[in-house]
């Protein structure tokens, strides 16, 4: 008698934790992110930019609970490489080697290998929370819009972008990573029915080293990132 009632409260408070994750699924996910603040510096920025990313965007997976959770666990595999930041639109957060599940669940992530800030095509993809949320590229979405500077960092130099194109494109439109003469962005994230892509892109107006730049620059750069 007494297993039967311990197995009825059991199965009571197993039904109560699953109602719990499912009414809040988006809050937990939203704070498993936003606390993700990763400690960069020159030198683990330099190690991680000698590591190997995987670019097999066909794999990566919509951003769910399940999918944030099991790479916040595994955070030591997102390789650290530099800072996007749009202080017009409150954006700030970390870029990562590659576009796997794990790198993009927690940063922006570099499309191509052979990627440099600051030369030729710099194309970064991050994940739309959509529902008006701030975290990855979310802001990109809702308030990105021409005229408006992006700020690169490996916290050595800073590269100036002004965004030039506010486009939506085909989920298939691979053509646009691929590298270029001129010096340009290209930020990559979803639309609000995840059917096609809202690209934003941007030409480089001014590099200059990380100590020169002007300290709100530096702030947005290098203080807390904005997923929240």
């Amino acid at each position: 008698m007494k297993r039967k009632n311990w197995l009825r409260w059991t199965a009571v408070v197993i039904l109560l934790v699953a109602s719990v994750i499912m009414i809040f699924n988006n809050q937990i996910k939203s704070y498993l992110v936003n606390t993700y603040h990763p400690q960069v510096s020159r030198q683990s920025i330099k190690k991680n930019e000698s590591k190997k990313g995987n670019y097999d965007f066909s794999n990566v997976k919509d951003l769910n609970l399940q999918t944030v959770a099991k790479n916040r666990a595994n955070k030591q595999n997102v390789h650290i490489i530099g800072t996007i930041a749009i202080p017009d639109i409150d954006m700030s957060i970390p870029i990562a080697k590659g576009v796997d599940n794990n790198t993009l669940a927690l940063a922006a992530g570099t499309m191509r290998e052979d990627q440099k800030m600051g030369k030729g095509n710099y194309a970064l993809a991050g994940h739309n929370m959509a529902h008006g949320s701030k975290i990855l590229f979310s802001p990109l979405y809702y308030h990105a819009k021409v005229g408006q500077k992006v700020y690169l960092t490996d916290l050595d130099k800073v590269y100036t972008y002004k965004i030039t194109q506010r486009k939506f494109i085909d989920a298939d439109r691979v053509d646009v990573v691929n590298d270029t003469k001129k010096p340009i962005i290209t930020l990559i994230t979803c639309d609000a029915t995840g059917a096609r892509r809202l690209m934003i892109r941007g030409k480089l107006v001014k590099t200059q080293k990380f100590k020169n730049a002007p300290a709100k620059v530096q702030k947005a750069l290098s203080s807390k990132y904005t997923n929240q």
